[in-house]
């Protein structure tokens, strides 16, 4: 038995039913597919939710990365949040046009800029936690407490084994390189 499915697509004009096509059963079981489907989904809506008040995502993740206490290097922060530092630039630019953020050259090397969080740039990072808190809930409303807790640390542990930047939360770690010859 086929089962067709209709969602309602809202848009400013009217209301209209599409069908809903369903996803293939192999794709459905494979946990790599599914984690990429829901990674997308809530990027999507974080995306629209951060632009609506005003900001990118990235936005985010700088301020964030920022209010942890350090100073950081254009380049550093380039890293943790993978993002093209020629991309980087025009976001600080964005951040520090809105008094969020302030870029200062290094004492230490005159050719890098150090960047630090301001006390405005605080406060809207914690409107942006609120507006991520928000989607979270209404993202993960489908599980309870203790499921999203168990999702949570699973996903940690999986993310600290794939991606270094995630285990040293906190701290500053030099990678080994690539073995030298045996």
């Amino acid at each position: 038995m086929r089962y067709t499915y209709f969602a309602m697509a809202v848009t400013s004009a009217e209301t209209t039913t599409r069908p809903i096509h369903r996803i293939a059963k192999e794709q459905l079981a494979s946990t790599g597919f599914l984690l990429a489907r829901l990674g997308i989904a809530f990027k999507a809506k974080a995306i629209v939710n951060c632009e609506e008040a005003g900001f990118e995502l990235y936005d985010y993740g700088v301020l964030a990365l920022l209010a942890e206490g350090a100073r950081q290097t254009q380049s550093t922060i380039a890293d943790s949040l993978t993002v093209d530092p020629s991309r980087l630039v025009a976001l600080l630019d964005s951040l520090e046009k809105r008094g969020l953020i302030v870029r200062q050259r290094d004492p230490q090397d005159r050719r890098r800029h150090v960047v630090s969080i301001t006390a405005e740039g605080k406060r809207e990072l914690g409107k942006l936690r609120l507006l991520i808190k928000r989607l979270e809930e209404q993202f993960f409303a489908p599980l309870d407490p203790e499921s999203r807790k168990a999702l949570h640390d699973l996903l940690l542990h999986l993310a600290t084994e794939i991606d270094p930047r995630c285990a040293f939360a906190g701290t500053t770690q030099v990678l080994p390189g690539p073995p030298g010859p045996a």
